[in-house]
C-alpha cells in the first residue's frame, strides 16, 4: 500500500498536466472560435462547435502522449471511442452554455460570446477531467505495472556490461 502523500502528489501532477494540455486546448478553442467568427458569417454556436472539435483533436494528442502516457495503452479503439463520447458530452455542455446565453438571453456581443464560451469550457472541463481519468485513460493495475518494471529490469540485466561490449 502506498503512502497517502504519494497518491496525492501523483494526483497533483496529473491535474497539473491535464491543466497544461487543457489550457493550451482552451487557447486553441478560443482562437479558432474567434477566427471562424471573424472570417465567416456562421452563427455563434456553429462557430463554437467547429472550434470545440478542433480543440478535442488537439487535446487527445496531448492527453494520450503526455498527460496519460503512462496509462494503459491496450484497446486504443475503445479508448478513442470513449474519448469521443465523453468529448461529445463536453461539447454539448460547453456549447449549451453559449447557446443559452446567446439565444436565451440575447447576449451575443463578441465579448459576451467569449465570456460564455469560456464559462462553458470551464464547466465542461470538470466533467471531462472526471470522465477521462475514470473511463478513458485508465491507470494500469499495480500487478501489471510491477510485471512491466520487472521485465524492463530483466532485459537490462541481460545486456553486456560496457567493458564486455565489442566496439
Amino acid at each position: 500500500m502506498e503512502p497517502r502523500s504519494s497518491g496525492l502528489q501523483r494526483l497533483v501532477r496529473e491535474v497539473a498536466k491535464f491543466g497544461a494540455v487543457g489550457g493550451a486546448g482552451v487557447l486553441v478553442n478560443l482562437g479558432v472560435f474567434n477566427l471562424v467568427r471573424h472570417v465567416s458569417d456562421l452563427p455563434v454556436v456553429r462557430a463554437s462547435i467547429i472550434a470545440t472539435v478542433v480543440a478535442i483533436a488537439f487535446n487527445y494528442v496531448g492527453f494520450r502522449y503526455w498527460t496519460y502516457r503512462d496509462r494503459d495503452r491496450g484497446g486504443r479503439t475503445k479508448e478513442l471511442t470513449l474519448f469521443l463520447i465523453f468529448s461529445a458530452i463536453g461539447l454539448v455542455i460547453e456549447n449549451g452554455v453559449l447557446y443559452l446565453a446567446t439565444y436565451g438571453f440575447g447576449w451575443d456581443s463578441p465579448l459576451q460570446s467569449n465570456v460564455f464560451k469560456f464559462l462553458g469550457i470551464g464547466i465542461a472541463t470538470l466533467f471531462r477531467f472526471w470522465s477521462y481519468r475514470t473511463w478513458v485513460f485508465k491507470a494500469l493495475p499495480a500487478r501489471e505495472t510491477v510485471a512491466s518494471a520487472e521485465s524492463i529490469l530483466e532485459h537490462e540485466s541481460k545486456k553486456p556490461a560496457p567493458s564486455q561490449r565489442v566496439p
